[in-house]
């Protein structure tokens, strides 16, 4: 069990049991670094990916409680990333981020059953309530 820890707007988590793991899929590596420490200040564990394919053929893919993912990434795109694991059964919160606010694909990402769709620059406690949603529907922890 892990000690209470602070998100970025101060207020206290409660510790969880198992230390889920995010996963954070961002071609652009300013962004995955600052979401990366954002989401270990929080006290998760964290695997960043360059791509789409990186994070498919990772050791960590079954052990991954949420994935934050960018829409736009060159080859595969993050909506195509949600919409593979779907197609093989694995039902993994998302969570998506981009710099593009197109509504067809915030529209796709939430009819296949996305968390939250941010546009960049986005304050990192929405990103602490996204979290938060994503790993209560998977009953992993709650926060105070």
């Amino acid at each position: 069990m892990r000690a209470d820890t602070r998100g970025p707007s101060g207020r206290s988590r409660k510790p969880f049991l198992s230390n889920p793991v995010i996963s954070i899929v961002d071609d652009d590596m300013s962004v995955r670094t600052a979401t990366d420490n954002l989401v270990r200040s929080l006290g998760y564990a964290v695997q960043t990916y360059a791509s789409a394919e990186e994070f498919l053929h990772s050791p960590q893919l079954d052990d991954t409680s949420c994935v934050i993912a960018d829409v736009r990434m060159p080859a595969m795109s993050g909506l195509d990333l949600q919409a593979r694991l779907i197609a093989d059964g694995r039902r993994v919160p998302f969570i998506f981020i981009t710099a593009f606010s197109v509504e067809t694909d915030r529209a796709r990402a939430m009819e296949a059953g996305a968390i939250c769709f941010l546009i960049k620059p986005f304050d990192g406690d929405a990103l602490v309530k996204c979290l938060d949603a994503a790993l209560a529907r998977q009953g992993t922890t709650t926060s105070a």
